[in-house]
Order: structure tokens, then C-alpha cells, then sequence
């Protein structure tokens, strides 16, 4: 099967956080024919209740290519022109994944071994898969963690930090909003104040950012909310705990905040021969901690039309990408990182 046709195979099955089976099903049985032909060893990893990691190695591996099998919702199965498919996951990252494959394809054509590829789960979410693969490593001295940057290799990503807030009201009739306390208010107001926070700039990394990405709450029109909640993400550039300081002082009193994930910012090296570029969104790559090797971050596709209703990646940047990780591995496998 070609990079076009595993991709849109894979774009087909949903795996939206937390559904990744099919993927992984889909993965596990596609490479097991590799796998046996090229005396490699394919292994399912658990990494959560009912959800695998994929990894097949092949010799003892200096290099891990990895990405994840999990997308954002909605869902929407995949389209092809004579330039782009499109469809949930095309560049983040199932199209990643279909070209790692390839370029595991062509290093074996060529009798090369030593190398790895890692499929995981919960990327999007929680990082399930990166902790899990964390825990057990393999030996890698190298990871090529993929992720849409236009195949140019990241000096740096941005880290996550994301918190739930959470108000507590008092019923009331909205005639006698006197009589009640409106959690709707109590979290608007929090909002607003976190919003007017001052944030931290890094000289690579750029501006930390903030993004309010749910709300939810409330009853009735005429019913005074005794509950509401939010999601919010910080986009940090470095050391939170200033951050972690203000959302504290902001919300005590009035909400509970709750962390519920953190990755770091992490700056990262250029590989001599190839472009570079600094991304804003944050990877797995600080879950990871260097368990499978000094990182690096690269893969085709725009995060720009990732997340987004049109979604899609260039056949171009594909086989692109194809010829660049294999580059890669040849290279790190021969000399790995000059000092």
C-alpha cells in the first residue's frame, strides 16, 4: 500500500482521544507482515484500560520514529484531489504516521535495521501513550517525534498547561436574583481577570498564550446557575509557576481551579542539513523526558488546517517527508549528533 492509500485508510478510522482502537487494530495487523518478512518484533504496549501503544522494532534501535494515532473531534472521513487528501487526522497525524511506515519501508529495502517505530495514544488529550512508552523504553538514543511542521525541524516547542474551573452557585428564581448566587457570574468574572493576566515571552519561544476553550453551566434562562465550568489552556514558554501563582489568587474565593495537565516548554537542537522552524503548540516530547532518546520534532502539514474543518496535507509533503526521516535515521545511525 502507498503513502496516499495508508493515509486515507487510516484518516477513515476514527479515533477520536480515548478511541484509538481501530488505529491501533488497523496498525498492528498492517505491519505484522513487515514485521515477518524483515525479522522484526512487533509488540502491543498497553497504556490505559482498553487502549495500546504500537511499536515494532527492527534490530536494536538507535533511532524511534513516533507520532500518535488519536485526533481531536469531530470526525470526518477522507477526500483526495490530484494535489491533497483531506479528512480528520490528514496531517495531525495519520498522514505522519503513514509516511514513517514508508520510510521504515524503504530503510529495510536498503538493509538498514537499528530503528523503531512508535504509534501512541492520547496525544491530544492526556499524553496516555507517552507516559506509558515512557515506562519501558527500549534503548533509543534518538526520538523523531512527528508533528505538522511543515517538515522543517522545530528548535523548540511551546509547553500545556490546563486547568478546569469550577463555580458553585445557589439556585434561585431569576426574578430574585437576591436570593440565589449565579455560578455562570462567579466563573465570567474569574475569567475575565485570568484573561487580563500578564504573560511570560521567551526569545525563541515568543509570547505564552492563553485560550478559553469550554463553557459550560446553568439550567434555565430563568433559573440563577448554581453550577458552571470552564476549560482553559495556557500555552507557557517556560518555568508556570507564575502562572500557577495567579490562577490561585485569582480564582480563590470565587472557583476552584484544577490542573489537570501540564508539558513543558522545551527547546530543542538542529541536525546539520536540514531547515528549521519554532512551533507554538505543544507534543509529547516533554512527556517522553528523553526515555527514548535525544529528541527531535519534524513532519509534514500545516498546523495552521489542523483542529480545523478543512484539514488536509499535500501528496507532495508526504513523499517529502518520507525522503527526510529516512535522510534522518541514516545520518543519526552513522554519526548521530556531532558534539
Amino acid at each position: 500500500m502507498n503513502v496516499f492509500a495508508r493515509t486515507r485508510a487510516l484518516v477513515d478510522l476514527e479515533s477520536t482521544t480515548g478511541r484509538e482502537s481501530p488505529v491501533a487494530d488497523y496498525l498492528f495487523t498492517h505491519l505484522r507482515e513487515l514485521a515477518t518478512q524483515r525479522n522484526g518484533r512487533l509488540e502491543r504496549m498497553p497504556a490505559a484500560h482498553g487502549r495500546d501503544n504500537i511499536l515494532v522494532t527492527f534490530g536494536t534501535p538507535t533511532v524511534t520514529l513516533s507520532t500518535h494515532m488519536d485526533t481531536v473531534p469531530p470526525f470526518f472521513p477522507s477526500s483526495e484531489n490530484e494535489t491533497h487528501i483531506h479528512g480528520r487526522g490528514a496531517c495531525d497525524a495519520k498522514g505522519i504516521i503513514s509516511a514513517m511506515i514508508s520510510t521504515a519501508e524503504t530503510l529495510l529495502a536498503e538493509n538498514l535495521r537499528n530503528f523503531a517505530l512508535l504509534f501512541v495514544v492520547g496525544e491530544e488529550r492526556d499524553s496516555a501513550g507517552a507516559r506509558a512508552a515512557a515506562r519501558a523504553p527500549r534503548g533509543s538514543r534518538y526520538l523523531i517525534n512527528g508533528e505538522p511542521t511543515e517538515n522543517l525541524l522545530a528548535l523548540g516547542s511551546k509547553g500545556a498547561l490546563r486547568y478546569e474551573l469550577i463555580a458553585q452557585g445557589k439556585l434561585a428564581h431569576s426574578a430574585y436574583p437576591e436570593l440565589g448566587h449565579s455560578a455562570i457570574h462567579a466563573l465570567l468574572d474569574t475569567l475575565h481577570d485570568i484573561r487580563e493576566m500578564p504573560l511570560p515571552r521567551d526569545p525563541i519561544l515568543g509570547q505564552a498564550t492563553l485560550n478559553v476553550g469550554t463553557i459550560s453551566g446553568g439550567r434555565a434562562p430563568n433559573v440563577i446557575a448554581d453550577e458552571a465550568r470552564a476549560e482553559i489552556m495556557f500555552r507557557t514558554v517556560g518555568d508556570p509557576t507564575s502562572i500557577r501563582a495567579e490562577v490561585q489568587l485569582l480564582a480563590a474565593g470565587r472557583v476552584e481551579a484544577r490542573e489537570v495537565h501540564y508539558s513543558k516548554a522545551v527547546h530543542l537542537q538542529s541536525l546539520e542539513g536540514f531547515a528549521t522552524t519554532v512551533v507554538a503548540f505543544a507534543t509529547d516530547i516533554p512527556v517522553f523526558d528523553g526515555s527514548w532518546g535525544q529528541p527531535f520534532l519534524i513532519g509534514p502539514g500545516s498546523i495552521h488546517v489542523a483542529h480545523t474543518a478543512d484539514e488536509h496535507i499535500a501528496k507532495k509533503d508526504l513523499l517529502d517527508a518520507v525522503n527526510i526521516y529516512a535522510q534522518m535515521v541514516r545520518q543519526l545511525i552513522a554519526t548521530g549528533v556531532p558534539a
